[in-house]
């Protein structure tokens, strides 16, 4: 796989190389500038001012120069979100206002991420489940996020606590070039090329990433290859289309938790057990997405989407090497009709229908001694889901001014389960919502606004959660757990955000953003037993404050800030015990009132870069980033200690001009500037360890590591 992407990469750049060559012109001196940002969180393009809920956007010149192999880079700077690295590769844990924190053991915090929509182009990187691995994600090759932090389940469908919105097309259509080199430590090697072509029938953008990584603990090396291709072309004045190709081959070890007396006194090792099974993700897929726009006229119009992507899964996990054949497959169809009634008001109707479906065998063999696949056959077996959505939305805008937006939309998960290996015997299980979205904005002027925002939320339990309790044999009744129901959430929000350019020669550009919400979950999971099986009964209730600033000084000096707190806490959650012992039966563990495990009180995230204005070619960057404590279990028995970390970045600030239209970036960083020694992430509700009883849960985080590197840009 990995030499076919780079095949791919080599003809279509050179291509585009060769055919830009034959149209040299003096490098474009206009400069795109705009502070009317336009996002896609309502599902058609609207300025982030209007949108009624809590965004964020940042684009390529936000997070330029980083390593890119992981999605938390830019992402620790959103108000709100907890991003943190595994082990320095792009093995990620994300949450975004708590959705994505729970877990439990080997079963929910290695690989994937959950209870988060992802979206690469418009195409779902979620399962229909709601899980997401980031194998096709590589921050090098981007243009722009969105991050919804509201609960968008309205409008997104299942797991929708918070979205993710990637975009690899440059947003300005002119041709161009860029070739980049990085080194680091611990043997850090990345490569990336992209290509644009402005070309008669549209445009077309290439993009490729080679990256490999030692890693600093005991078995946690990575590498990855990811290719990209993008074509927008309009077909007519009315119609638009856009079509993307992605293919990856993507491994990395997991080198796992640790005890606490090993993190202090060996935190380079890997978890003995997780190196003797040699555990890891070898992870090759394709991703074809077609999408096309067609405006009827002036205010109504239609788009649709479809999507295909097969998947071949090896991995070694829990004393198993496991072979997954899946293919993922799946679209969209929105109608939007825009009215304007006289000078004053305007209404937009939107109506659509998602779906997504995957199936596919999984074949689980013994692992033999080195890790590898076994010989002896233990399991075979189909998981299939599908998610379908319906849903209606209808915004209302007066003089510009004030807006509402009404949503309803419907949603049924249903996963199918058969098993061959002993017996034929299926199963199939449906969760259904639906879910409601009322949200009022007034804007006091084109920069500045206030909202409210009502919106609910559903979230299925995952695939690697359905399965039947291990004991009192329910594994010869179900292949589906019955005891679990969809997640339901609930979320009270007002906030207000300013975008705003100014002139002045003290204050150059000042924004912020400000939320205060409270969010109910019911339905919530319970594991039991480590997560050999879940239950779904607790209730959480969550109430949190939000930040962002930005602003710019005398031309040169940029504050960028966030600041997030939350207060989350089980109102309701007793742990029943017949469901593994019938001689237990009565016999209850309390766990209300105490915290939410994963999700710390106190997150913030400061960076200050200078770019004097009388050397316009560099800039210093200074990030502080800071993580308070919080409890990895729902006991509240086990802590992850809070931490500080700081990150220096230096180079240029725009590319030094070697030759007509070619230009140079040198650029070095220096993360966690002190070598303090830090938890970047943790297993949630984790296992004990046999003998000690000791929890297994803590990950990590780098030393002090350098980052150097170079790029060529040619426009």
């Amino acid at each position: 796989m990995k030499y076919i992407i780079i095949i791919l990469s080599l003809i279509i750049s050179s291509n585009m190389l060769l055919s830009q060559i034959q149209k040299v012109k003096k490098k474009d001196t206009i400069e795109y500038k705009t502070s009317e940002i336009v996002v896609s969180a309502l599902r058609y393009p609207e300025r982030i001012i209007e949108v009624p809920l809590s965004i964020s956007y940042i684009s390529m010149h936000d997070f330029s120069f980083i390593k890119g192999i992981g999605i938390d880079e830019p992402l620790k700077t959103i108000p709100g979100v907890l991003a943190q690295s595994r082990a320095g590769g792009s093995d990620v844990r994300i949450t975004i206002r708590g959705f994505g924190a729970r877990g439990a053991g080997d079963r929910s915090n290695s690989g994937t991420s959950r209870g988060i929509k992802f979206f690469l182009n418009g195409i779902p990187q979620n399962e229909p489940d709601g899980r997401t691995s980031f194998d096709f994600l590589d921050f090098s090759l981007v243009d722009n996020i969105e991050v919804i932090r509201s609960n968008a389940s309205a409008i997104w469908g299942n797991a929708a606590g918070g979205v993710v919105s990637i975009s690899t097309m440059p947003g300005v259509k002119q041709s161009f070039l860029d070739f980049s080199l990085q080194g680091g430590s611990y043997g850090l090697k990345k490569l990336t090329v992209e290509a644009g072509s402005d070309m008669d029938f549209g445009f077309l953008n290439s993009s490729f990433s080679a990256s490999s990584y030692d890693g600093w603990r005991q078995f946690s090396g990575s590498e990855r290859y990811l290719f990209n291709l993008g074509l927008t072309s309009t077909l007519s004045k009315k119609t638009l289309l856009n079509l993307f190709l992605s293919a990856v081959s993507n491994k990395f070890n997991i080198p796992g938790p640790l005890t606490k007396t090993t993190f202090d006194n060996n935190p380079d090792s890997a978890n003995s057990i997780y190196l003797g099974r040699k555990e890891r993700r070898d992870n090759k897929a394709v991703q074809i997405g077609l999408n096309l726009e067609h405006n009827f006229d002036d205010n109504n119009s239609l788009s649709g989407m479809l999507f295909v992507n097969p998947k071949y899964l090896q991995r070694s996990e829990r004393n198993t090497y496991r072979d997954f054949t899946r293919y993922h497959l799946g679209g969209n169809l929105n109608f939007k009709n825009k009215m304007e009634f006289e000078d004053s008001f305007s209404n937009t109707l939107l109506i659509g229908l998602d779906e997504q479906y995957q199936d596919g065998a999984i074949l689980f063999y013994s692992l033999s001694p080195e890790g590898g696949r076994g010989s002896i056959l233990k399991d075979n077996k189909r998981e299939g889901a599908n998610t379908a959505g319906a849903y209606i939305q209808d915004e209302i805008m007066y003089n510009d001014e004030m807006s509402a937006v009404f949503g309803l939309r419907y949603d049924e998960v249903t996963y199918y389960s058969e098993n061959f290996f002993n017996r034929n015997f299926s199963e199939k299980k449906s969760y259904s919502k639906l879910t409601p979205k009322i949200a009022l904005s007034y804007r006091f002027s084109g920069h500045h606004n206030i909202y409210l925002s009502y919106g609910g939320g559903i979230e299925v339990p995952a695939g690697n959660e359905t399965d039947p309790s291990p004991f009192l044999g329910m594994d010869t009744i179900h292949l589906v757990n019955p005891l679990l129901d969809p997640i339901v959430s609930t979320t009270y929000e007002i906030g207000s955000k300013n975008i705003e350019p100014l002139d002045g020669s003290f204050i150059n550009r000042l924004s912020y953003e400000i939320a205060l919400y409270m969010i109910e979950t019911t339905n919530d999971i319970i594991p039991y037993r480590g997560g050999k099986f879940y239950f779904t009964a607790g209730k959480t209730k969550k109430f949190g404050a939000e930040f962002g600033l930005g602003a710019r000084f005398f031309k040169s000096l940029d504050i960028n800030a966030s600041l997030t707190y939350m207060n989350s806490k089980y109102k309701d959650y007793k742990i029943d015990s017949v469901h593994y012992d019938t001689t237990k039966a009565g016999l209850f563990a309390d766990y209300s009132e105490n915290k939410v495990a994963g999700i710390p009180d106190i997150i913030y995230n400061i960076t200050l870069r200078y770019s004097p204005e009388w050397f316009k070619y560099a800039f210093l960057e200074m990030n502080f980033e800071s993580v308070g404590k919080y409890f990895a279990d729902d006991a509240n028995q086990f802590t992850v200690p809070a931490y500080s970390v700081i990150n220096l970045r230096l180079g240029t600030a725009e590319p030094i001009s070697i030759t007509n239209g070619l230009g140079i970036n040198l650029y070095a960083s220096v993360n966690n500037l002190t070598d303090s020694k830090y938890a970047a992430s943790s297993f949630i509700n984790p296992e004990l360890e046999k003998g000690t009883g000791l929890p297994v849960y803590l990950e990590p985080g780098l030393p002090r590591n350098f980052v150097f590197g170079l790029s060529f840009e040619w426009k």
